[in-house]
This record gives C-alpha cells, structure tokens and sequence, in this order.
C-alpha cells in the first residue's frame, strides 16, 4: 500500500498538504466512485504528520444516531465533556470545536456526508451559515467525502447547494492508471499486470483483492467465479447503492456489452422508447460506467456510439451471467474454461485505452513528439480508399498541424510489416497534416519492422516494456 500512495495518488496527497499548511481556512471536497479509495487517501494525510482531526463516517441511520455519533468523535479528540453522550444541535457540536481548538490546526473530516444530508437536509444550510460567520475566520481545515456521485455533484458542489462557492478545493478521485495499478502485482509477468489492471478498470480495493492471491488468474477466479468472491455480484450492488431503478440499468449495460451501440439498437434490446432509455444512459454516463465516443476530427454525431467504459464492468458482463449456473454449483477453475478462451479479445479494447494512457505519460514527462492536444479514435468512410476504416488511436497537436496516427496489436504474433503498410494506408487520408505513426504491440516485432522503424523517423514501436518504463 506504501507504493499506491507513494506513486498513485501523490497529486491527492500533496494538494491536501499544501492546503493544510496554509494560515486560513479551508474546505475540501472529495467524491468519486465506491472502493476507489477516498477514505484511505484522507486517512493517509491525517496520519502523516499525526495531524489533529475530528475524523466522523456518517451512517443510514437517523440524525439523532449521527449526531451522537459524531459528539462521540469529537469527545475523543476533546474529552473535557466526555461524560455528555450526545450534543444537543449540530449547532452546538460545531461551536464546542471552534472553541476548543482556540486557533490550533484542526481538521473536521466527515465521510459519507450524502447519509448526512439525507438523514438531515438542514445540514447543508447549518454549515453555509457557520462557514460564513465563523470557520472562515479560523485556520481549521473541514474535509466533506462522498460515494453518491450525483448527490455530490449536484446537492453539494451544485450552484442551487447552500454549500456552492464556499469549497477552496475539490477532487473527483478518479481510477488508477495502468502504470500505477501495476504496483499491486510485484512481480507478475506484464501481460498479467495488464490483466489485473482490466478487470479491475484500476479501482485499488479490487486490485487489493485480487493481488492477495499467488497469481492475477487465481485472484480472478477466486473474486468473480466463487458464490462468495467479492467482485461476484459486485456490479450490481453498486447499481442498487447509486440508482433508484437497478433492474433497467442492469438490463442496459448488458445490452451495451454485448454489442448495442446504437440508442436505438440499445432501446430495442430493452423494449422501451429511445428517449427513456437515453435518460437512464444519461446517469450511467455521469457515474462513468458508460462512455459516449464520436469520431476524433470528425465534428459529426451521426457516428456517435456507446461503450462500457468501465472495464471492470465489461468483464463481469461479458463472462460471469454465463458462469452462474457453474459458479452456483461450486465448478473451480472456471476462469480458464470459460474466461481464458477468449481473454484476448476482451483485452483488445482495453489494450488501446492503456495505449491512451501511454501517451499521457508520455506528456506529462515531456516526451511526447509534440504538444498533444487530444486523443482518441476515428471510425467510419475513409475518403481516399473509400471504405469503411476504424483507427485505433488518433492524437492531436495543439497547433493541429502534427497527428499521431496508431494501431494497437493485442495478439500473441509479433507485429509485421504488413501491420506498417495498413496503417499508413489508413493514416493517408490525413495527408495534409505531419503523420507520425506510432504501433503498439503485446508480442513485439519482427526484425523487418524494427528495420523500417530505424529508417524512419516518424514511425515508434512500442511495446509491453516500453509501456512500464515512460
């Protein structure tokens, strides 16, 4: 876990540092999806330093639990009214803090403020009005921390929430990447490490699970295809935390794995109107489960497809609704009858998004050929061989006079010449721009490919090494 923060999450880590060492006040807010490890990020800045802070997870119960729970963490930071079981107001509660503190560093850190709210909607107001009339005039450093993405989003970083314009820093904590992810298998081969990264879309509680194992596949099998693995039915809970209607999503997100792209296809799959199933996609969208993608340089929406983004999601859609009936059954080893079969073609897709997140990298270290302004992907009628054509990744330049034109090869062959000339016969209906073709391969490249790359300056081969050494 020192390595996750050590390399995952320093940006996290360093913000709040440098928002704590201020002379003021402060007040943070951090969201983002369920286990993708917000609680441990504020942990670890808290400990660092052994920090003095009223640390409170609130809890779906009523106010009156919350409350008294919360005094309960705030005497144990305080104890001079210890013998009180609950503060009567959350009034009162604040201004005990404010008193006690008497201009020391402190931090108020609530985790799950949405159960909060919800038990309690005057919070909101209550805090608006003691922000402005007394914590702004302090040092003190108050932390709100959500799962529910939409409520965070819009009951308290929203311009209608009492709370908008008041926070000094938010941070929506988003997945690990591939790079960072790798660190929770040691050792593994990097091909494995890729895998672990996709079925977990970088999400650290699920790589945790899964490293705990001898092996990536036995940490897979053991977490999607036992009755009682912890990624199991984990897909569909976290749709019943986050959604009022989990049966539709649910039918909706299987309809877009298994090849729905289109909202009309994906409507005709559900059985309901385009226009309803588009609201459904709508929150899907924002929970970052789906992605919309349209043609990079196109500026055309007729083209516009959906996905699941998420990857974690896409592997348990793809395989374990099939499995049931043998993971009811207590069959081991499932993984490699039903799953390793045809990994590779799970992998494809995700290979590409790591091929993203490669030249990302590659920016931020200053390596990149030129100033990258955006990345993604073309499909749809080439004009010059006037056929349909999809290109697995196109990048920008900021002056968009430089594209970045690439092939992404997740098979068990090196790549080949021929890989060359198709790719260049894709790429040449950008021939007005400065091409630099770049090829991504999992299994290298033969000797007559690495030749043509020596003599040509504008064609990169990367492969598995080059991914984990930028």
């Amino acid at each position: 876990m020192e390595r996750f923060f050590d390399k995952g999450r320093t940006f996290e880590l360093n913000s709040l540092e440098g928002l704590y060492h201020r002379d003021e006040f402060s007040f943070v807010i951090m969201y983002g999806r369920r286990r993708i490890g917000k609680t441990s990020i504020i942990n670890e800045f808290i400990n660092r330093g052994n920090k003095k802070a009223v640390r409170f997870t609130a809890t779906e119960d009523a106010n009156n639990v919350n409350l008294e729970n919360f005094s309960q963490s705030v005497f144990s930071v305080f104890p001079e009214l210890s013998s009180l079981v609950s503060f009567r107001s959350w009034e009162a509660a604040w201004n005990f803090i404010v008193n006690q503190a008497r201009g020391e560093k402190l931090i108020i850190y609530i985790d799950e403020y949405p159960y909060l709210a919800k038990a309690y909607p005057p919070i909101s107001s209550q805090l608006q009005r003691f922000i402005d009339t007394v914590l702004e005039k302090t040092n003190m450093m108050l932390i709100l921390c959500g799962s529910s993405m939409s409520f965070m989003e819009n009951q308290v970083l929203g311009n209608e929430s009492p709370l908008y314009g008041r926070r000094t820093s938010q941070f929506k904590v988003m997945p690990l990447d591939y790079f960072d992810s790798a660190e929770f298998f040691g050792k593994a081969s990097m091909e494995d490490k890729l895998l672990g990264y996709a079925v977990t879309n970088g999400i650290p509680k699920y790589l945790n699970v899964i490293a705990e194992e001898r092996t990536v596949r036995k940490g897979i099998d053991k977490a999607f295809f036992t009755k009682g693995g912890y990624l199991y039915e984990e897909p569909y809970n976290l749709l019943k935390q986050e959604l009022r209607e989990p049966a539709m999503y649910n039918t909706i997100i299987a309809a877009i794995a298994n090849g729905a792209t289109k909202l009309n296809v994906i409507a005709a799959k559900v059985g309901e109107k385009d226009s309803k199933v588009a609201t459904y996609i709508k929150s899907l969208l924002g929970l970052g489960i789906l992605a919309r993608e349209v043609p990079i340089l196109s500026g055309s929406e007729k083209n516009a497809k959906y996905s699941v983004k998420d990857s974690m999601y896409r592997f348990w859609y793809r395989f374990v609704p099939k499995a049931v009936t043998q993971i009811d059954g207590g069959v081991e080893d499932i993984y490699v009858t039903k799953v390793e079969p045809f990994i590779s073609d799970f992998m494809g897709p995700v290979f590409e998004d790591v091929c993203k997140q490669y030249l990302l990298r590659l920016v931020r270290a200053k390596k990149a050929p030129f100033p990258l302004d955006n990345i993604g992907k073309w499909w749809g009628g080439n004009p010059v061989t006037r056929t349909e054509t999809e290109i697995d990744i196109i990048a920008t330049s900021t002056t968009e006079r430089d594209i970045i034109v690439g092939e992404c090869k997740w098979r068990n062959k090196e790549a080949d010449t021929d890989v060359l000339k198709e790719l260049r016969g894709k790429a040449a209906m950008f021939a007005d721009r400065d091409i630099h073709h770049y090829i991504f391969s999992r299994s290298g490249f033969t000797a007559g490919l690495r030749k043509a790359a020596e003599k040509d300056d504008r064609l990169t081969l990367v492969g598995l090494k080059d991914l984990f050494e930028v």
